[in-house]
């Protein structure tokens, strides 16, 4: 237990650089005051331009890929074959730090692009599923919240398949807390879009063409 606190708490720290508010400062605004009112790579390329939005997305991106590749080096040497589950657990700090930032009173992202992140760092096959489902929702509908809710669902769906067909090196146990962290993690996306949900259930989400809102 007290492991998987470590990585939790190290994922956390590095989940705590907002990308998008500190990119958004610099332009003398606080991104969570306009759009959709999240510190978000989506919200960010919505108001502040494309620009913003890449470099929100590559940011928070790499900060989780950087809480997994910490996590790595510090247990590699014996974190056993359960090495896999303290990297997830490192990701969901990560996650967690991205969505909820102490010093900006709890009130962060949605966690998508750090999500990317710990699909990059955690299994590259995941983030291939991922990356199909995701890009075939958003070409056919240009619904960005949809695809990163079918993306989730497909992220805990693959690793559950995977897991079971005895892809990673891991115990049953490990596995099994895996699966669990993961439909946490699902679930608190869904949560973080609930607006998104009722709004794509009553057709009228904002559609995203080429970075362009109409």
């Amino acid at each position: 237990m007290l492991v998987r606190m470590i990585c939790l708490a190290v994922g956390y720290v590095c989940g705590l650089f907002q990308t998008s508010y500190i990119y958004g400062k610099k332009q003398g605004i606080d991104i969570r005051e306009h759009g959709s009112g999240n510190a978000g790579s989506t919200n960010a390329l919505r108001t502040l331009g494309k620009k913003a939005g890449a470099l929100t997305l590559l940011g928070d991106c790499l900060k989780c890929v950087a809480a997994i590749w910490i996590i790595r080096l510090i247990f590699a040497s014996h974190g056993g074959s359960d090495l896999l589950l303290l990297e997830l657990y490192a990701g969901a700090g990560c996650i967690l730090g991205h969505n909820f930032p102490f010093y900006l009173n709890f009130k962060g992202g949605k966690g998508i692009a750090a999500s990317v992140g710990l699909l990059l760092a955690l299994d590259w096959r995941l983030f291939l599923v991922c990356a199909v489902l995701f890009f075939g929702a958003f070409f056919l509908t240009h619904y960005v919240s949809l695809g990163s809710l079918l993306a989730y669902l497909g992220f805990v769906i693959a690793l559950i398949v995977f897991g079971q067909m005895g892809t990673y090196d891991c115990t049953q146990r490990a596995l099994y807390e895996m699966y669990v962290v993961a439909a946490g993690l699902m679930l608190l996306a869904y949560w973080r879009h609930r607006q998104n949900i009722v709004r794509l259930l009553h057709g009228n989400e904002n559609k995203i063409f080429l970075g362009k809102k109409r």
